[in-house]
């Protein structure tokens, strides 16, 4: 049984890596947008939402990308993208550009990213002051979680939840 969960700030490439490990590990991938988000980047209801994860976590196996406090808590293995912000913006202008007029990948129909940018550049900015800290406090002490900053610490990470995948 693997259970991986991938947070960080939007841009920090939660749903690359989940692609990633999901590709080597032969784990399913879920994303976490899909239930945030409706259609028209109109916020899912706190009550459907819930309900939604917690079907998620309840599977045997799985990865999911994403911002949440009940998937952390029931995950074997947390890897948390702590990048700048920076590094959020630019990957989230490169990302964006490709798919400002349509959904990308991974996202309800109708949620083309121009209509989420004034949002994004508030979630971006906020993250560390409004949720960086709990994810960290979070994790503190906890085995099998993984704060990772720089390329190497995240190749550590994948061999490391690799090697208990295979046992």
């Amino acid at each position: 049984m693997t259970r991986i969960h991938i947070t960080g700030n939007a841009g920090s490439g939660k749903s690359t890596l989940a692609a990633r490990l999901g590709t080597s590990l032969g784990l399913p991938v879920h994303g976490l947008d899909q239930i945030v988000w409706q259609p028209g980047w109109r916020k899912s209801p706190a009550d459907w939402r819930k309900d939604r994860e917690a079907e998620l976590v309840a599977r045997p196996c799985w990865i999911i990308d994403g911002v949440s406090r009940t998937v952390l808590d029931a995950a074997d293995h947390v890897i948390f993208l702590d990048c700048s912000r920076t590094t959020s913006f630019v990957r989230c202008a490169r990302r964006n550009w490709k798919y400002l007029f349509r959904s990308r990948p991974g996202l309800p129909e109708h949620c083309p990213e121009i209509l989420i940018i004034p949002r994004l550049i508030k979630i971006i900015w906020g993250f560390p002051i409004n949720v960086r800290h709990g994810i960290l406090d979070a994790l503190a002490n906890r085995e099998g979680a993984y704060v990772v900053r720089d390329t190497a610490a995240l190749d550590r990470a994948v061999a490391e939840i690799s090697l208990a995948a295979t046992l």
